[in-house]
């Protein structure tokens, strides 16, 4: 079998041939979903024949995931009533024992039913008492974290950064952008660019910045969409606009309806991006949110 045939043929082994029977099992390119191998030994002893595709369609991959449209932002939704957590972080609170996300309304529902039945402070979610010194607090947290939570990392690391101590927090926000925590992944890239704790690196601040995006996180999105606005890619910035926008970014659709007036966007686009801005915007209200004081 010519090597032609053996990369076209992805029920064989790209390196040596050998087709995916029994307890033969084959293993797709790490970076790349062209070729398939039967050992580690095959990839690397392929990798200067591939390395050259493996690159380009590694890149196109990146991009299509790129600018893919999240279903939802990165704060996702409230563990209580399940709906979409608001962008602005006054309509919601992070509970110390458990380290849940929970929305303002679900937490003021919580205090009615305590003070009704005169029951003493809980966690809307876990039920359990709410810790009453920072100290406690702390600890449950540090507890939090040895269980590998994300979410109690990137709290921890944001408390290290207000109080200065910004290799902790740079500490902490890797760990947590290691797990996927979108928001500690937009807080390493606020570092690289301001270098804050760390060198200046603008390779790494874009890096964050797209794993963030892909999270969900409209900031960073925006963020992504100003870089390239101001390096005149213009394209690739109105389709971070765009994806903001659906997420409910306010910021990207104040410019597009500037872009929409430049004539760089259609009536069309912008009528559907503001469409999908409002029902992502809506779709965060609840009549138990709206009487919460």
């Amino acid at each position: 079998m010519s090597k032609e045939n053996v990369e076209a043929d992805d029920s064989c082994c790209a390196s040596c041939g050998v087709a995916e029977i029994d307890d033969i099992k084959l293993t797709e390119c790490s970076d790349c979903d062209l070729v398939r191998y039967c050992t580690d030994a095959c990839q690397k002893g392929h990798k200067s024949q591939h390395q050259q595709e493996c690159k380009k369609r590694a890149a196109e991959l990146r991009e299509e995931l790129l600018f893919k449209q999240p279903e939802s932002t990165h704060r996702g939704d409230c563990p209580i009533c399940c709906l979409p957590l608001s962008l602005d972080r006054t309509k919601s609170i992070m509970t110390s024992c458990c380290c849940k996300v929970i929305c303002k309304g679900c937490d003021y529902a919580n205090y009615l039913r305590e003070e009704e039945a005169k029951l003493g402070h809980s966690c809307p979610f876990c039920r359990k008492p709410v810790p009453s010194t920072d100290k406690q607090c702390d600890k449950q947290i540090l507890k939090r974290i040895a269980a590998n939570d994300p979410v109690a990392m990137l709290r921890k690391g944001i408390e290290q950064h207000r109080k200065g101590d910004y290799g902790s927090a740079f500490e902490y926000y890797v760990k947590a952008a290691k797990l996927g925590d979108a928001e500690a992944q937009y807080e390493l890239a606020l570092l690289y660019q301001y270098g804050t704790g760390v060198e200046k690196d603008e390779v790494k601040q874009i890096n964050y910045l797209e794993e963030a995006a892909i999270g969900g996180h409209p900031n960073a999105r925006y963020n992504l969409g100003r870089n390239e606005w101001n390096i005149g890619n213009t394209e690739r910035a109105l389709k971070h606009f765009f994806i903001a926008a659906k997420l409910g970014d306010n910021d990207s659709t104040k410019v597009l309806m500037d872009a929409f007036r430049d004539g760089l966007v259609s009536k069309d686009d912008l009528a559907s991006a503001l469409r999908a801005h409002q029902a992502a915007v809506d779709a965060t209200k609840s009549l138990q949110r709206d009487i919460t004081p």
